[in-house]
């Protein structure tokens, strides 16, 4: 393949040397510290080791080892369990109103003293995830993959993970029917109560950053989303700029944004992601 070029790149205690196309796209690494070559378009793997060779030249240098695409299905197969892909949207909400769920005299009483279940706060999120998860799901035929319900450590979860041509999204959906919402840089106030939804989204969207950045070798911006279902109205302060801020109908909103990712590279991140192995840790 004509055109390879071999970029050193040293961060999060990595020590690595990137084999790109002259177009950006990524096609290897190879991880000095522990010579583990990863190559990404196996039919380039030739011409990547050519590549390579001026910089592995001399004694006591690592050579590469065996080499697997991250998330390979044919070489890594996942348990059914471990793989993400399979989450539906709202899946841990379903969870939790299954758990929360009181029984049959139990909501008789509830309802004869006009109490809400617990259950039902829980039951609005699920409304909620499954809208917005079905509309990011229209974006699918475009290069765009999605999961749902990506579990972090301290029981904290991922609503959408949208990974595409024009980046990677952590959204966090918010069902607040016929309310008005005002999103200010640090919270959200509705009907006069403030909530923490914005630092919230920031915190998700560093530790997916942290997490696949991990998992694929190299750095993959994460940039959160605030989505909101069924609003009167929303509003969002000129000066937040780093926390997006949408009506769910408005999936169509991601295709504004130039690319930034090949297929290969969408695919990478995709198949780490998708391993509930890559979010021990995040």
């Amino acid at each position: 393949m004509d055109g390879l070029r071999v970029s050193p790149w040293k961060r999060y205690g990595y020590d690595r040397l990137y084999v790109n196309a002259s177009d950006g796209t990524k096609v290897a690494w190879f991880d000095r510290r522990t010579g583990e070559l990863t190559v990404l378009v196996e039919v380039h793997r030739t011409a990547v080791l050519d590549v390579l060779a001026p910089y592995l030249a001399g004694p006591g240098l690592t050579r590469p080892v065996a080499a697997t695409p991250p998330g390979d299905p044919e070489k890594e197969p996942l348990d059914p369990g471990d793989d993400l892909a399979r989450h539906r949207p709202g899946e841990a909400l379903r969870a939790k109103v299954d758990e929360m769920t009181p029984g049959f005299w139990r909501r008789l009483l509830d309802k004869l003293l006009g109490r809400r279940s617990e259950a039902e706060s829980w039951r609005k999120g699920l409304v909620g995830e499954r809208r917005m998860g079905a509309e990011l799901e229209r974006l699918a035929g475009e290069g765009w993959r999605v999961l749902h319900s990506v579990l972090l450590p301290r029981e904290v979860d991922i609503d959408h993970l949208l990974i595409g041509p024009g980046g990677v999204f952590c959204v966090n959906t918010k069902y607040h029917r016929g309310a008005r919402v005002w999103v200010g840089d640090e919270a959200v106030r509705i009907g006069g109560r403030s909530y923490p939804y914005v630092r919230k989204s920031r915190a998700e969207a560093r530790r997916a950053s942290a997490a696949l950045t991990r998992a694929c070798g190299f750095a993959v911006d994460v940039r959160p989303v605030l989505a909101f279902v069924d609003t009167r109205s929303l509003s969002a302060v000129p000066s937040l700029r780093d926390v997006y801020v949408i009506q769910a109908q408005e999936a169509a909103w991601f295709r504004q944004f130039a690319a930034v990712w090949t297929g290969v590279d969408v695919e990478a991140i995709y198949a780490a992601a998708r391993r509930r192995d890559t979010w021990i840790g995040a």
